[in-house]
């Protein structure tokens, strides 16, 4: 897999049982990237080792006055130079190559979790800790993936060159064969001290990461309340403790790197001292000796490969850790389909929407409004029907449409019959046209759908703040999320996107909750107008839109209570006529109070008369 071929056709199917079983995986994903990238440091680190004898050999035959030699030196010189040289060009590229394309995988796996679960991914992980996987940690599991590969070549010319060594000068060999192997191990004991730090840091640094996440999301309401401040130094608190753990887990990793230093340090000091008192001895060569000295010296290059693959394993163990987390989340509720078991076929058209949990039932093409009380409720319910069952309906029955069970569906298929829009959808940068361009039927234009929404206005806002030579609306630029347009502008861009798609069934949750009245009334006709045969289920309190739907259905405690229109259950119902107008038992009693009081002082009138 090259960079240009990316992202990748299909990413696969994780192994998220653990951290390291995920680092694993994604070794064995890209086993041909690690395999050039292990013979590219092979040849790199191979040059490396051969240094220290040509150039000893060189020594020997300026010693030995033989020119011969000495032109074998150079030829030898030259073709290492051009082994390190090329070696470590392609040793970087495909090195390169492992860590971004395994960082893409990772981030094709989340994006393809996150479109799986939904709204529920951030109701099971915290939004804080989702980002900060999706950005650091994708960054380290790609280094630690891409850090193997070099290990393993600078672990092959480390023992290489103590092999050499000890059939080039066996005295000074043997030294080195010793002292290398303490020198590589001795950081070994501090790793899990340092691990554990590093772990630490991480988990700081990801609440840190949710709270300013969860702050900008709704800096607007702390501006309202005046709690900027507040917000403030919580964060600056979290920042700290982020800081002070990131210096304690430096200060480790700083012993760890001057162990690196100062014990190959001692080791080429011993073998100067030690080879210099052989030359004196006469019973190795001044070649010998500066052969092993360079070598010693050109081992201090592949030893920081052993401090580096340590490095990247404690920093990304925590991260892979995290990334399987999130990848091993699935549909809760949703049951295991045995391997090879196909999914259940769709329902055929015209098929009634039934929630077995609750009782509610939604007729095929009829326009059926959803009350409830709470807006919790009502937003799991709204989940529930698009067939994303929630952790508090894990292991409850599946919503059906017609005699199918959703959840029996394959995922694409149930988003395709059923579409949910919740209370808060998101809009993308991008044109209108863009925004626009989703999967659909083809049967709801896009100017049916704005003008059903009532967007007139947004398509002026936005043709006003187009740059010049836009003169169609559906050429203006939306921006991140919909910064530049209000809340209603935003909710009815959305509303009419998902009648664009104009699925099977339609779910709205809250569709008008940021409109005016005038322009809510004018919405429920264009919804009852476009969706007329259709499946829409709208949950609300809007008398605006009860008045307009075929059927509405009262839901309390988690059931249905009663079924009617708008305005029976508004007669005859207290519960409804409490939610929907906002009433109190107190004001209803009293209410009830003064038409009797009234009632008497008519009678008495009429009595006197």
């Amino acid at each position: 897999m090259q960079i240009s071929d990316l992202p990748y056709p299909d990413p696969g199917v994780p192994d998220a049982r653990s951290g390291p079983r995920f680092l694993l995986w994604l070794g064995r994903g890209q086993l041909g990237g690690q395999l050039k990238s292990l013979a590219w440091g092979l040849l790199h680190f191979s040059g490396i080792a051969g240094l220290p004898y040509a150039v000893g050999t060189g020594v020997e035959a300026v010693v030995d006055h033989d020119s011969t030699r000495l032109l074998l030196a150079g030829g030898m010189l030259a073709l290492l130079g051009v082994a390190v040289s090329l070696g470590d060009a392609m040793l970087h590229r495909t090195a390169v190559t492992n860590w971004i394309t395994a960082a893409a995988r990772v981030q094709q796996l989340l994006a393809r979790k996150t479109a799986e679960l939904g709204s529920a991914l951030t109701r099971r992980v915290a939004a804080g800790e989702v980002v900060a996987v999706s950005t650091g940690d994708v960054e380290k599991i790609g280094w630690f993936v891409e850090a193997v590969s070099r290990f393993l070549a600078a672990a092959f010319a480390v023992v290489l060159v103590c092999v050499g060594l000890l059939f080039y000068a066996p005295e000074l060999g043997a030294v080195v064969a010793v002292g290398v192997p303490l020198v590589a191990l001795a950081a070994l004991p501090l790793l899990p001290r340092a691990t554990r730090r590093a772990d630490f840091q991480r988990e700081k640094a990801g609440k840190a990461t949710e709270l300013a996440s969860d702050t900008v999301a709704g800096l607007r309401v702390l501006r309202g309340i005046g709690g900027e401040e507040l917000f403030l130094g919580r964060y600056r608190e979290a920042s700290q403790e982020v800081r002070r753990a990131a210096v304690r887990s430096a200060r480790m990793w700083a012993l760890i790197a001057a162990i690196q230093v100062l014990l190959p340090g001692a080791l080429l000091i011993t073998v100067v001292w030690y080879g210099a008192s052989l030359v004196v001895d006469g019973r190795i060569a001044v070649g010998e000796l500066v052969a092993a000295f360079s070598a010693v010296a050109t081992l201090l290059y592949p030893l920081r490969h052993f401090e580096e693959i340590a490095m990247a394993y404690s920093f990304s163990r925590p991260s892979a850790k995290r990334a399987a987390r999130v990848l091993s989340l699935t549909r809760t509720g949703a049951p295991e389909r045995p391997a090879g078991a196909a999914a259940a076929q769709s329902p055929a058209a015209g098929g009634d929407l039934y929630d077995p949990e609750t009782g509610l039932l939604a007729p095929a093409g009829r326009l059926t409004a959803v009350v409830c009380g709470d807006p919790d409720l009502a937003g799991r319910l709204a989940e529930r029907l698009g067939g994303h069952p929630t952790d508090e309906a894990a292991g409850g029955p599946s919503v059906l449409l017609g005699a199918v069970a959703l959840d029996e569906l394959d995922l694409d298929t149930a988003r395709t019959l059923v579409l949910v829009q919740d209370k808060d959808p998101v809009l993308l940068s991008g044109t209108l046209r863009e925004l626009l361009a989703v999967p659909s039927s083809g049967a709801v234009a896009a100017g049916a759908a704005l003008a059903a929404a009532q967007c007139a206005d947004v398509l002026d806002a936005l043709l006003q703040s187009a740059p010049d030579g836009v003169g169609d609306p559906m050429d203006g630029r939306i921006t991140e999320r919909g910064r530049s347009l209000s809340g209603g502008q935003r909710q009815r861009l959305a509303l009419a996107r998902s009648l664009v798609t104009d699925p099977e069934v339609l779910v709205l949750d809250e569709p008008t909750s940021a409109v005016d009245s005038h322009t809510e009334a004018r919405i429920a006709e264009g919804i009852a107008a476009l969706r007329a045969g259709r499946t829409t289920v709208v949950l609300a309190s809007s008398p605006l839109l009860l008045d307009r739907a075929d059927r509405v259905v009262l839901v309390h405690g988690g059931a249905v209570a009663a079924v009617g229109t708008h305005r029976e259950l508004l007669g005859g119902e207290p519960l409804y006529r409490a939610v929907v107008t906002r009433e109190t038992h107190e004001e209803e009693r009293l209410g009830a109070l003064e038409l009797t009081e009234l009632d008497e002082a008519l009678t008495e009138i009429e009595e006197s008369a």
